[in-house]
């Protein structure tokens, strides 16, 4: 695993918190973990980890805007939220907010454990250091994307589904292809995910998001990036 990756967990559930803790440090993780949103932020910014493992229901600030804290605040490590909820609807607030997965409780160790070393997966980086279509520029090194000169604010999956967009730009890939290559053979969700993603992407690289120029839909296929 080379470098022992740093892995937050916040969970009120005292029991869940305790097993989850014992089974990452057994993997051989670094863990650290809280029981509530303050907690949450104090933790990510006192630890810098680079993995987050956030409930969604939590005391004193819930789980969605903690997440939604951390990305104002320019946090792009991976969040994977949990919660008791299943519901579809609940899944796209998750995923919107800036997480980049979502598991429903219950779930089994062999399942977080699959979530937590896809989410850790980096996309293997090209001999090319930056990607650039007009006035959008990915440096893969430093993992900034600018518009305009100006940072953009990219969580880890949007970052790597960009990228992975712009490497193979004027091609269509379908979802099935991102789901692989951003988020891993073992991952567990669905091809929505990449539409979630794609849709929060145009937010921030589109001049007119619900017109997109950059980031096309090939309906029934998937998505083609163009110059």
């Amino acid at each position: 695993m080379g470098e022992t990756s740093k892995i937050l967990v916040v969970d009120d559930e005292i029991p869940l918190l305790e097993t989850l803790e014992y089974n990452l440090k057994k993997e051989g993780y670094e863990v650290f973990k809280g029981t509530d949103g303050l907690q949450a932020l104090a933790l990510a910014e006192a630890h810098v980890p680079d993995l987050i493992v956030l409930d969604l229901m939590l005391p004193q600030m819930d789980g969605l805007s903690v997440c939604r804290t951390l990305r104002r605040d320019g946090v792009s490590v991976p969040i994977i939220m949990l919660t008791a909820r299943a519901g579809e609807v609940d899944k796209i607030v998750g995923l919107d907010s800036g997480a980049d997965d979502y598991i429903t409780k219950p779930f089994s160790l062999g399942e977080f454990m699959a979530r937590v070393r896809a989410a850790l997966r980096r996309t293997p980086l090209t001999a090319k250091d930056r990607l650039t279509s007009g006035n959008l520029t990915l440096d893969l090194i430093s993992r900034r994307a600018t518009l305009d000169e100006q940072e953009v604010t990219l969580s880890h999956k949007e970052f790597d589904l960009l990228a992975e967009l712009m490497r193979h730009r004027g091609a269509v890939l379908t979802r099935e292809s991102l789901l692989e290559r951003v988020w891993g053979f073992d991952f567990y969700g669905d091809s929505r995910t990449v539409d979630v993603h794609i849709r929060w992407l145009r937010s921030k690289v589109e001049i007119d998001p619900s017109n997109p120029e950059r980031i096309q839909t090939v309906r029934g296929v998937g998505y083609r990036f163009e110059e």
